[in-house]
């Protein structure tokens, strides 16, 4: 198996070759060599169930995996327990989402510490987020779903890649997105060799087993950032900062990981996504 590549919305690429509509881009996809898609509902589920039904019919006759990011208002961390429920509820609304596109995974943040200490607020997001997994397990509504909490790229949001690996080895239906832009963010432009990605994906694995690591969620682009992280998304034309993709694709090569990645440029996500499968590609022929 291979990883899967895509971008994380309509591109300008996309735009700019007059289309103009979601239900036209598997087929774009497909002649673009790419095979991931992820739909964004960050600002709300503002989409009919039927709507919802005929993209996703589209997107597998097109052979395009397809995911979803949840809403960007969910945070586990809350001291509202109005809130919470409300973070619950588009999880769940999520979830319908995923049925209705016949798609497998749901992306979402874990949530923000705000004024609480940081340490104790991802320890109430983590427990929260196992209680509800679990929750959601027993009443059967994980079948064949998988919840991707995202490592995120600000000091105060929850998520680091260590908090997202500690909540993702609690139930079989949570594993990993590695936004690897948002760590680097993080961690001030530490990601630079394929050493420096070794040391997450095998920590991954000691923590949460090899094949949940191999089939993770990962978002990938450049990322401006400053003393609190994360600044703005990028493309991969900026030069000052990371990080780049090859020593990623490296160490997928070195651990046999096949995970889906997606592009989060700043408009070239289309145009990224192809270069990312092209280094990939070209990194494995020559170890053949």
């Amino acid at each position: 198996m291979n990883p899967l590549f895509g971008p994380s919305g309509n591109s300008e690429e996309f735009y700019a070759s007059n289309l103009t509509s979601t239900i036209q881009a598997p087929q774009w996809l497909k002649n673009k060599g790419l095979d991931a898609f992820e739909y964004s509902f960050g600002r709300g589920y503002i989409m009919s169930s039927e709507t919802a039904k005929q993209l996703g019919e589209e997107f597998k006759k097109h052979g395009i995996a397809l995911s979803i990011h949840a809403p960007y208002f969910i945070n586990f961390a809350t001291p509202d327990d109005i809130l919470l429920e409300k973070s619950k509820g588009y999880i769940s609304t999520g979830i319908k989402f995923l049925r209705n596109f016949g798609a497998d995974r749901l992306v979402f943040h874990p949530g923000s510490a705000g004024k609480m200490d940081r340490h104790q607020a991802y320890l109430l997001a983590k427990d929260r987020i196992i209680s509800f997994a679990d929750e959601l397990q027993a009443q059967g509504l994980l079948e064949g779903i998988y919840l991707c909490p995202e490592t995120m790229g600000k000091s105060q949001q929850i998520g680091t890649y260590e908090e997202i690996l500690q909540i993702c080895k609690a139930n079989d239906h949570l594993i990993p997105t590695f936004d690897f832009g948002h760590i680097n963010s993080l961690l001030g432009g530490a990601l630079k060799t394929k050493q420096d990605f070794l040391k997450i994906l095998n920590r991954s694995i000691e923590v949460i087993g090899y094949q949940k690591t191999a089939n993770a969620h990962i978002h990938f682009s450049k990322i401006e950032y400053g003393a609190k992280g994360e600044i703005r998304h990028l493309n991969f034309d900026d030069e000052i900062y990371g990080p780049n993709f090859q020593p990623l694709a490296e160490a997928l090569i070195e651990l046999n990981l096949h995970p889906r990645i997606l592009s989060e440029s700043a408009g070239h996500q289309s145009q990224d996504a192809r270069e990312m499968k092209n280094i990939y590609q070209n990194l494995l022929a020559q170890q053949k």
